[in-house]
């Protein structure tokens, strides 16, 4: 059975067939650059030594310095982490931001680790890593189970090791280290601006538009909460743990955070207070949520959530892919001939590497931007976006992500080829 990576691969492979590819350009653009891991040796607080394993992966650099968050998970391994340098790659050129990809993970449960433990990790990760990154080189970011704390924490090590401030050297810092205004929402908010324009050229009401939202980190809670403010019905919204579904009504994100934050889940529970008391609803599983009712569903959790086993069961017109790879390459083809439009992940989730980019440019600049600027920027980069992907879907009669895949290839191909080809090299 063919693993991630080699299923992000097709994607690729499916977009090279609408325009011409020199094999130079497939085969780089189907192998990693530069592929590292490390043992990260952490005191925990009991005095026993633990070993942790990380990773971090160098995919393209043809277009920039490689970008890439780092996540924490007790699923990590290199398969994933070299597929979400992958994805970063073709996602950087969709926005066209001057930036390749990379990714790095750590195998570790962060949930069971206390405050210092998690600090002792993170620093440990940078010690290992500290040689492949660099503003000019490689600039990681938050992602699954990391924040702007954890950050701040890997920006600081790096600077005590190179014995200068480095702020540049990671994205997704907090403001008062140098983070960018912005970026704590800026995941969310770039889907949000391509659902906008969306329903705008479809002509859709949005306060008719039930949606769900499967996983309810800071992506999920930011998208549920920015759409509930335009009048959007967010119907259903779940965590790992489980979810909850109104038939009836509009769930409260802001309200549901709250208990999440005092229970630690959202299973079975709703919120207090008036803005909630009269809203009637059920508990459901992550499965369920997927197969709702609804005119938006919007992955906001993990990878191969939507799958051959249920695509078939998918009722939403639009997919809004705000988690990296929650449909495979099985299930695509299954909802494209459905008539599923699928916003793909590339593109709908673009918003946080966008923001990263800015706050690298005013980090390198030493001169910071107003809230307002960055969202304005950002809805530039977006909306510029998802039109040149339309273009591109039009043009080729194909989905939105063999289209995202076509935009997207064509600028890494031709910067690749710029270099000289072996058509080039055999005319002498």
């Amino acid at each position: 059975m063919p693993g991630l990576f080699e299923n992000a691969v097709k994607q690729f492979e499916k977009a090279t067939r609408f325009f011409k590819v020199s094999d130079d350009a497939k085969k780089t653009l189907e192998n990693p650059k530069q592929i590292i891991e490390v043992s990260i040796p952490v005191r925990m607080d009991n005095g026993k030594l633990e070993i942790f394993k990380g990773y971090r992966v160098h995919y393209n650099d043809i277009l920039g310095p490689t970008k890439g968050g780092i996540r924490y998970h007790p699923n990590v391994d290199m398969d994933e982490v070299k597929t979400l340098a992958f994805w970063m790659t073709f996602k950087c050129a969709v926005v066209g931001i001057p930036f390749g990809g990379a990714k790095g993970g750590v195998i570790v449960n962060p949930k069971k680790l206390s405050k210092q433990e998690l600090e002792r990790l993170s620093r440990g990760y940078i010690r290992g890593i500290y040689e492949f990154i660099g503003p000019d080189i490689d600039i990681p970011a938050p992602d699954v189970y990391t924040n702007e704390t954890i950050m701040g924490w890997m920006a600081d090590e790096y600077s005590r090791i190179s014995r200068k401030l480095t702020p540049a050297v990671i994205t997704g810092k907090p403001v008062s280290l140098g983070g960018s205004k912005g970026r704590d929402d800026a995941t969310a908010r770039g889907a949000y601006y391509i659902i906008r324009e969306y329903a705008k050229k479809h002509n859709l009401d949005e306060k008719k538009l039930r949606v769900a939202v499967q996983g309810f980190g800071n992506a999920g809670y930011h998208i549920a909460r920015l759409l509930h403010d335009d009048g959007y019905k967010i119907v259903a919204l779940s965590d790992s743990k489980g979810g909850i579904y109104t038939k009836t009504g509009s769930l409260h994100p802001d309200s549901i955070l709250k208990v999440k934050q005092e229970k630690g889940m959202i299973d079975g529970v709703y919120c207090r207070g008036t803005v909630c008391d009269d809203i009637e609803h059920e508990d459901v599983t992550n499965e369920q949520l997927l197969e709702l009712d609804v005119d938006i569903l919007i992955p906001a959790a993990l990878e191969n959530q939507i799958t051959e086993k249920n695509a078939d069961r998918i009722k939403a017109k639009l997919i809004v892919e705000l988690a990296n790879g929650p449909t495979t390459i099985e299930a695509d083809e299954i909802l494209f001939k459905k008539g599923v439009t699928i916003i793909p992940d590339i593109l709908a989730n673009a918003g946080g590497v966008s923001v990263s980019y800015f706050e690298w440019v005013q980090n390198r600049a030493g001169y910071y931007w107003e809230l307002e600027t960055v969202q304005e920027r950002l809805k530039k980069l977006m909306v510029m976006a998802f039109e040149e992907v339309l273009k591109a879907r039009e043009e080729h009669k194909t989905s939105f992500r063999t289209a995202a895949y076509i935009y997207a290839s064509k600028k890494l191909v031709a910067a690749i080829e710029a270099k000289g080809t072996e058509e080039f090299f055999r005319r002498g």
